[in-house]
């Protein structure tokens, strides 16, 4: 992954560091977010340093997939890791379709070195990107807030959506938690892993 990255010009000038993905580089899970919150910027670990990414770790430790406290700034993972669409943050702006397309190969990278049996986006744009590459729904024709805590087949993989951490609910967050515990885990997921070309 290019540290130095100029290829958004505009994101460049504003951002403090490239965040890159982070965690067991052997995992079944990938969690996908749209764009680094400021927290994850300070620390340079994706869904870290603030409220948004302590629910996200809260979740992952209800799983079974960290053993360190909530508020780590460098997790301590097993089978789960955390990337983004795009890897820096405009502190005024969500980040342009055009600038998620720009950073696409890094997070097709990542999909492919982990090859991952299921993926969950975080948010509606995750949603839309993700499912535009590894489902066969037409894009725009997914809801995060309907399809939050369920699970989409797609192409070689499985997307598990969940609501943006910043606009979820206790009781959301729990409904995510449950939906993988007894959906996800009391079957063999492993049946729909493939590698994918993009």
């Amino acid at each position: 992954m290019d540290e130095n990255c100029t290829n958004c010009s505009k994101l460049c000038a504003a951002r403090e560091r490239i965040v890159h993905g982070y965690g067991d580089v052997g995992a079944e899970f990938l969690f996908v977010g749209e764009s680094p919150s400021e927290g994850a910027e300070k620390t340079g670990v994706p869904f870290t340093g603030d409220s948004a990414g302590r629910r996200l770790q809260e979740i992952l430790r209800d799983l079974g997939f960290v053993r360190s406290e909530p508020d780590a700034a460098e997790p301590d993972i097993q089978n789960a890791f955390l990337t983004y669409l795009t890897r820096c943050r405009h502190p005024d702006r969500e980040p342009t379709d055009t600038e998620i397309d720009t950073c696409e190969p890094f997070l097709n990278s990542e999909i492919r070195m982990i090859n991952p049996q299921l993926i969950v986006p975080i948010g509606q744009r995750a949603l839309d990107a993700l499912a535009i590459d590894y489902t066969t729904y037409r894009p725009g024709s997914l809801s995060i807030d309907e399809l939050h805590a369920t699970t989409l087949r797609g192409r070689g993989f499985e997307l598990l959506p969940m609501i943006n951490l910043t606009a979820q609910t206790d009781e959301e967050t729990d409904a995510f938690v449950t939906h993988v515990l007894e959906n996800v885990f009391s079957r063999d997921y492993r049946q729909t892993k493939g590698r994918q070309s993009r």
